[in-house]
């Protein structure tokens, strides 16, 4: 018997067809195919703006509830909070709620937004930062219907910051990284003024014990885990004393958390107009 052959270009459709399985989660609550799965839909939860931007509270076994969003057509997975957290709550560095508790378990909940959803009473509202948009609840058959055909992915945005420190001069250098398991050692470099920091070729990444080299063609940025030496921007035979600028720490003295989320996300332009994939993104 022949061997049956796929024209070439089947094969690579069916490649894409293959690579759009895997990208997919499926959701908690499945097809509604079984009782388990049917419970699960009953108790989900989405809301609307009445604008094609959608929440989904599911419950969940992991922190009770996951939150979705999306356009209705993809639903991403928004990030769980630390354990300490229900998963309603959801960490959002770009708004800052200044009024939350500072030290809630050790987490500054300024840096959460929430998705506060009441089936019972009808309600339904997301806080970022100081911001609070109220919205609608899908009934029962019109929730149904979305959720049988919206396609449910992970987490839309791939980040995380790394490092962070400048010069004298107020050049920044910004190193991220892979936010899961297996992209964790994918690191990029950024060097540059606020607002206009580029992204650096790299040519070499060491992270080890003793520090971390992340050479360009340009130069390298040496990170290195004793306190005593700070970073330093190599180029040529010059050499760069650079100051951090802590992502996040805790100040001696007053015992109060200090974070750079916001300079982060907000004024170095690295993220500048991408969605993180949570609510806040539009309401």
């Amino acid at each position: 018997m022949s061997e049956m052959r796929l024209p070439a270009l089947s094969w690579i459709a069916l490649c894409v067809l293959c690579r759009l399985a895997a990208a997919a989660e499926a959701p908690p609550w499945g097809r509604a195919e079984n009782l388990g799965e049917r419970m699960i839909l009953e108790k989900t939860v989405v809301c609307t703006d009445g604008k094609s931007h959608y929440v989904v509270v599911a419950p969940s076994d992991k922190q009770l509830k996951q939150i979705y969003y999306g356009d209705g057509k993809t639903l991403y997975r928004v990030p769980l909070p630390p354990w300490v957290l229900t998963g309603d709550n959801f960490f959002e560095p770009r708004f800052l709620a200044r009024t939350k508790n500072t030290n809630f378990r050790g987490l500054d909940m300024r840096l959460f937004a929430s998705v506060d959803a009441d089936a019972d009473k009808k309600t339904c509202s997301v806080s970022c930062g100081e911001r609070k948009t109220d919205l609608q609840l899908l009934d029962a058959e019109a929730k149904k219907a979305l959720l049988s055909k919206a396609s449910t992915e992970p987490p839309l945005h791939k980040r995380a910051p790394h490092r962070l420190a400048r010069d004298n001069n107020g050049r920044y250098f910004y190193v991220d990284k892979g936010n899961t398991p297996e992209t964790e050692k994918s690191f990029r470099l950024y060097v540059g003024p606020k607002g206009a920091m580029k992204l650096q070729k790299m040519t070499n990444a060491v992270a080890d014990t003793e520090g971390e080299i992340f050479a360009t063609k340009s130069g390298s940025l040496r990170y290195v885990t004793d306190r005593q030496n700070p970073p330093t921007w190599i180029q040529g035979s010059k050499k760069t004393t650079l100051t951090v600028v802590p992502i996040e720490a805790v100040d001696e003295k007053s015992g109060e958390p200090i974070n750079n989320y916001q300079v982060i996300y907000n004024e170095l332009g690295v993220y500048l107009g991408e969605k993180l994939g949570n609510p806040c993104d539009d309401l």
